[in-house]
């Protein structure tokens, strides 16, 4: 593209939607349709722009132009109780639901990557003597010991909060992370399924891999599966930096960023599920069956959430983005 010759194509009609948009007064009904058929126009310039010769100084003035333009003609919105219910009713679970080819495999690679270090931990006692002292170990293993009195060793309301505040945390990392190429989503997924196979490990050594699956599995399932939709949803990101599509980077990483930043909101509330679970359920004196069967529903709740309510908004056009007319103008590409 010769920017100078689309300038000087360009220019007049930018001009004359500027002039539209510093009006005082109300404009007629020819000026709005006039106004609408330059900001659309505006904002396909700005795109051809920005992906065939981008010129900082050009964007920006198109940037701005078509900001004013748009706010003009769809005014200002303010966020609702509607908006709170489509994105839990609808783009939620529908991102989460687009998302499972890439979490559903996370999560069973990464299971059978615990298990293995905790089988290797639990059967080889000189991996155990690297971990820690021979004196230390039972301690935390013995009935009433360290793993045990962890999830009693605060007050339930407290626990549960800083519990919720450090998944929540471990969650976004992995979504803004994704970014870099879904490297640093893969070693932080790791160091969780290191320390799950370590409990794993040094408890069955113990013979008592009972008593851990009893206080892992009431809060863990939830929570392991917001961790994986979390990394499945960053290395999905990572990996559209290297494959956009049909469509161009740009768009691509903007589309996908939206929803796992809407992805990130979402898993925060199921991680307060969890946390309540974990910090009110798992310390319980219930029987293990009871604390299990709670953790056990609140997983197929969320998995018939996401299935069922994510599969038949994703069926009907819901991706997890914001609606269309948030969204920047851009140029059609060839599939």
């Amino acid at each position: 593209m010769d920017l100078d010759v689309f300038v000087s194509a360009h220019r007049a009609e930018w001009d004359r939607l500027e002039a539209l948009l510093r009006r005082q007064r109300r404009l007629s009904g020819a000026e709005a349709d006039e106004l609408v058929t330059l900001y659309q126009r505006a904002a396909t310039h700005l795109s051809l722009i920005q992906s065939s010769a981008p010129d900082p100084q050009l964007t920006g003035r198109l940037s701005q132009l078509v900001a004013r333009a748009r706010s003009a003609v769809t005014g200002t919105r303010r966020a609702s109780w509607r908006d709170v219910t489509r994105f839990l009713a609808h783009g939620f679970p529908a991102a989460v639901y687009k998302s499972r080819h890439w979490w559903v495999p996370t999560a069973l690679l990464s299971t059978a990557v615990a298990a293995l270090l905790g089988w290797w931990i639990g059967t080889h006692p000189e991996v155990q003597a690297s971990i820690a002292a021979p004196s230390e170990l039972r301690e935390l293993t013995r009935p009433g010991g360290q793993y045990e009195t962890y999830y009693s060793s605060h007050p339930a309301a407290s626990f549960a909060a800083q519990v919720w505040t450090n998944n929540a945390w471990a969650a976004a990392l992995c979504l803004i992370l994704g970014v870099f190429l879904g490297l640093p989503v893969i070693w932080i997924l790791f160091q969780n399924m290191l320390n799950l196979g370590i409990g794993f490990g040094l408890m069955s050594s113990a013979g008592r891999l009972d008593t851990f699956l009893g206080l892992v599995l009431p809060h863990g399932l939830l929570e392991l599966t917001a961790v994986f939709v979390a990394a499945g949803t960053g290395l999905r990101l990572g990996w559209t930096l290297i494959d956009p599509g049909p469509r161009t980077r740009r768009t691509a990483l903007a589309e996908e960023g939206r929803a796992a930043i809407g992805m990130a909101i979402g898993l925060a509330l199921v991680l307060f599920v969890s946390g309540a679970i974990e910090g009110f359920v798992t310390p319980s004196g219930l029987p293990t069956w009871a604390r299990i069967t709670i953790g056990v529903v609140a997983e197929l709740a969320f998995l018939a959430y996401v299935y069922v309510l994510g599969g038949r908004a994703a069926r009907a056009g819901e991706t997890g983005d914001v609606e269309a007319a948030e969204r920047s103008a851009t140029v059609p590409t060839a599939a």
